[in-house]
């Protein structure tokens, strides 16, 4: 479904859980920077009412997740740590075009591959923690990362033909698998 071209390291999981206080700080800033993706969209292609219509439910949203995650983070009696580089996300946008008409097409594919890359990682955190709070949050937000991918996919397919779609996915979802299988096992959401 997620039609990710490799799974992560299997160590990962282990070293996420191991660093809880970190992970939940870099997924804070994972869901805020989506919000701003959403937003930057927005800004971008404000005559796209349908992408304007979906970006403005994404970012809301994503706000959410954010207060969600935020909220364990307070709970825990940690605070949040300064927003540092993601580098497999900036990996995955050096492969983006920077022009039209293939920018909108490679903003929505990097954006569903984000997406699809979390919802395989919270299921692998999942199977990692223990009962409670923090997992019954991940297991609550992994569906609408699922959904987050099919809807960028879907608005990807509204703008551009599925051939074009499709041949554009597989070349960035071939360098995506190149960039996962080179991550170290940080404990961050993409790391």
């Amino acid at each position: 479904m997620l039609n990710l071209r490799c799974d992560s390291n299997p160590e990962w999981a282990p070293a996420a859980a191991a660093d809880l206080e970190t992970l939940l700080s870099d997924h804070v800033h994972a869901e805020k920077k989506a919000a701003v993706t959403a937003i930057s969209l927005i800004n971008r292609y404000p005559e796209r009412t349908l992408l304007v219509d979906h970006m403005i439910a994404h970012a809301q949203e994503e706000l959410e997740h954010f207060s969600l995650v935020m909220g364990q983070l307070k709970l825990r009696g940690w605070t949040l740590r300064h927003d540092t580089a993601d580098p497999y996300v900036n990996k995955l946008l050096s492969h983006a075009r920077t022009s039209e008409p293939g920018r909108l097409l490679d903003s929505l594919i990097v954006a569903a591959l984000i997406e699809a890359r979390s919802c395989e990682r919270f299921q692998l955190l999942i199977a990692e923690l223990p009962e409670g709070e923090l997992r019954d949050l991940f297991e609550s937000l992994m569906p609408t990362e699922a959904h987050h991918y099919t809807m960028f996919m879907n608005l990807a397919r509204e703008y551009y033909s599925n051939d074009e779609v499709d041949q554009r996915f597989a070349e960035m979802a071939e360098f995506e698998a190149d960039i996962v299988r080179s991550l170290p096992n940080e404990p961050r959401m993409h790391g």
